[in-house]
Order: structure tokens, then sequence, then C-alpha cells
């Protein structure tokens, strides 16, 4: 009995001690997204994500390899702004060799908490210009000087090259980067990266609630966060040159249904590819964008139930409903392309379907009035001067016979309509007029 009680006592601290050895065994993971295109909304909602994923699943960190030419400042400002409140070390790095940081790149590059760049790439140039590539007012490169500026306060880097990339253009190499407090570090590759940044300690989380945090990222799991096939579809159709096409063309196409209406066809995709434009060029939000699209839609649906054609009402209403989808659920929110074509498939065949069954039943002959009475049978219930009256469809009718008067009991058929009187004739009563069968002949 002691022996018992000394082993489960053993087996009960043995327990007690591996714990702490459990949690220190833990798997460190760390979240990696790469921005290698022009800045767009599509950028910073995606970079936003991740932020929130590595955040709710308790990623060690969120690494962001950059190459990008630059972009929209808008959208550069959302990024900035999550980057500095986020409340997981975010780590900026500069990849590979060759790869640069420029304009929008540089703001975000140098508001993460730790900046990195590999050997080879360069930063800067954050000079901001206009839509036609001229350079912008001085009102707005004064801004964008203090928001720089701003941000190289925060994160304790070198406040006289904000001001310099923004003002004068200034780009600077890796190395020299380094040099001047630009960013952090300088090394060769994403593990060698994780590695350096190991036992390193970072403040994260908006000013009022700042707490520090110890990297653990040597031997780190990496997670690759991508774009996903709808999150670059969004990304190309932000493009500006993408934008200036869907413009032209669909500003043409809705000039041509205008001048020569037809079936619809120009119109149709004149509107998809307005509403795609100007979401391009951020005049329209995506889920403004998404909801426009919704809308036509449903429109065009009902329009193929409405006013059935070959289909070309279902069929833009079909692409329609498709890139609503693409541009309304983004995220966490997100369709699964398994979901998003099957239905939008079901939905525009079964508008087609609906507009065919319409267009049959417009064409079918008419039930009403005197055609749905022809042919009907009944017993005169009555009669009197030589018409009666028969129930037919709950409904009492004055009948009189086309060939002489009716008598009360007999079965007539109607054959035409006077007015309020129905035109009848004598109808065979059940078993009248078939001829012998063969036992009877």
């Amino acid at each position: 009995m002691t022996g018992m009680l000394a082993r489960a006592l053993l087996v009960a601290l043995a327990c007690v001690l591996g714990l702490p050895a459990a949690g220190a065994a833990q798997e460190s993971r760390v979240l990696v997204t790469r921005v290698d295109d022009t800045i767009t909304p599509v950028i910073a909602d995606h970079l936003e994500e991740g932020l929130r994923t590595a955040e709710r699943d308790g990623y060690a960190a969120y690494v962001v390899e950059i190459d990008t030419p630059g972009g929209l400042l808008v959208s550069t400002r959302e990024i900035v702004q999550d980057f500095l409140s986020s409340p997981v070390p975010v780590i900026s790095y500069v990849t590979p060799s060759g790869a640069r940081a420029a304009s929008a790149g540089a703001y975000i590059t140098m508001s993460a908490h730790i900046a990195a760049m590999a050997p080879g790439t360069h930063i800067g140039a954050g000079t901001p210009v206009t839509g036609q590539g001229e350079e912008a007012s001085d009102k707005v490169i004064n801004d964008s000087a203090a928001f720089a500026v701003s941000i190289a306060e925060r994160r304790d880097r070198n406040t006289e090259f904000a001001e310099s990339m923004v003002r004068e253009g200034t780009s600077v190499a890796d190395r020299q980067a380094l040099r001047d407090n630009v960013v952090d570090l300088v090394t060769p590759s994403r593990d060698s990266l994780l590695d350096d940044l190991d036992g390193r300690t970072v403040v994260v989380g908006p000013q009022d609630a700042a707490r520090e945090v110890e990297l653990r990222t040597a031997d780190a799991r990496v997670v690759e966060h991508d774009l996903g096939f709808f999150g670059n579809l969004r990304q190309w159709l932000a493009s500006p040159e993408l934008a200036f096409l869907f413009l032209s063309i669909g500003t043409l196409a809705v000039l041509y249904e205008l001048a020569a209406p037809g079936i619809g066809f120009a119109g149709i995709a004149g509107g998809i590819m307005l509403v795609l434009g100007f979401v391009a060029l951020s005049v329209l939000p995506f889920n403004v964008g998404g909801l426009l699209l919704l809308l036509l839609a449903a429109g065009l649906f009902a329009g193929e139930v409405l006013t059935p054609g070959v289909g070309v009402f279902a069929a833009g209403g079909t692409v329609s409903l498709v890139m609503a989808g693409i541009l309304l659920f983004r995220g966490e929110l997100g369709v699964d392309p398994a979901v998003l074509w099957p239905t939008a498939l079901v939905v525009g065949g079964g508008a087609l379907i609906a507009g065919r069954l319409a267009w049959r039943a417009r064409r079918a002959p008419t039930l009403g009035g005197e055609d749905a009475l022809v042919g009907r049978e009944g017993v005169v219930t009555r009669a009197e001067g030589g018409a009666g009256q028969v129930l037919l469809d709950g409904a009492w009718w004055t009948v009189r016979g086309r060939d002489g008067p009716v008598g009360e009991g007999s079965r007539v058929r109607v054959v035409g309509r006077e007015g309020i009187e129905l035109i009848v004739e004598d109808a065979p009563g059940p078993g009248e007029g078939r001829g012998p069968t063969e036992e009877e002949t």
C-alpha cells in the first residue's frame, strides 16, 4: 500500500514539474506575407487582415517582405497606422537583393517595430507625385514630410533622412541605411533575420497601452499569408492602367448603347467596366463598388424575367454577381471560389429559365373570359322561357340553346357567348355517344 502511494506521489510530482517544461517547449510561429506590387487598398486590407490573424492566433511576429515602387498615399497611411498601433511585433524586410522600398514602401518599412534590409536593396524616394507622374504641390509635400518625420520619431529612426526622402527624393542603399539609422539590420535571408532578432525587445501596442515584448523567432515555424486567388485578382483590378482602360472602354460602350439601343450587351458591359474603373482609381471603395455590382446583377436578373431575350441580361447579371462577390467579400469574410462560381452560375441559369418560362406563359393562348368556358359542360337546373340556369366554376350562368330552347335537367355544352348569356348545345350524357364494344356486336 505504501509503495503504491509513493508511486502515485512521484507521478503527480513529475506531472507538476513537467508543466513548465511543456509550456516552454511550445512551438513559436511567425506569420509572413509578401508585398511585391503597388500599394493599393487591396494591400492595405491584406496587411490589416494579417495583423488580426497574427494577434488572434498568437504568432510571435508578423514579417512583411517588401519590394514595391510605391503606391497610393491613402492606403499607405492606413498601413502605417495599423503598424504603429499593432499589438503584435511587425518586422519589415526589404528583400530579395535588388528589391526596393521606394516611396510608399519606405514609409511602411520605417513604421515597423523592426526594419531590415537584404544586401543589394535600397530605400527612400518618398516624394509624392500626382496621378500624371508630376511632383505634387507644396502643400502635399509638406504634409507627407511631416508624416514621414512622425513615423521616424515614433520608431526612433533618422528624422533627417525621413524628411529628405520626401522633400529631395533621397534614396540610400542597405549599408548606408544601416549607418544612418534608417533600418535596424542588414541580413541576407529570412532565416538569418529570424535568428538575429531572437531575444530582442520591442514595444508594441498603442502609446496609451504600450508593453514590451521579447522576440522568440529563432527556429520559429513560418506560416505564409498570401493574397490568394481573389486577392491577386483584386490587386490586378486595382491597377491604374487597367482603370484607364475600364473607364475608356466602359464610357464608349455606354455611349454606343445610348446611340444605337440593341440587345443591351454594350450597356451592361459598359456599366460593369465603369464601376470597376472607379474602384481601381479608389474613387469608389471596394465595398461600395461591390454593392453597386450586386444591385446591377439583381436588376439584370429581374430584366431577364420581365423581358426575356437571348440571355444577355442573365449572362451580364452572372458576371456582375461574380465581380460583386470578389469586391464585397474579402479577408475573413471572403467567399470560397468553390462557392462563388457555382452560386453565380446557378442564379444566372435560374434567371434564364425563369425568363423562358415567363416568355412561354405570355405566348400561351389566353384562358380567361369567353375561351375559358367554351367546351365546358353542365346540367340545366332551372328552365323558363327557352332559357335556363347552369352552375359553372362556382357561378350561375344564363344559358340559351343554339338550336332551340333548353329543358330543365338536360345536359348541355357551351359553344359560345353573347353578352352575359352562354350559347349551348345538347351534350351526350355519361356513356352516350360511344360506339358498341366487341362484346356488343
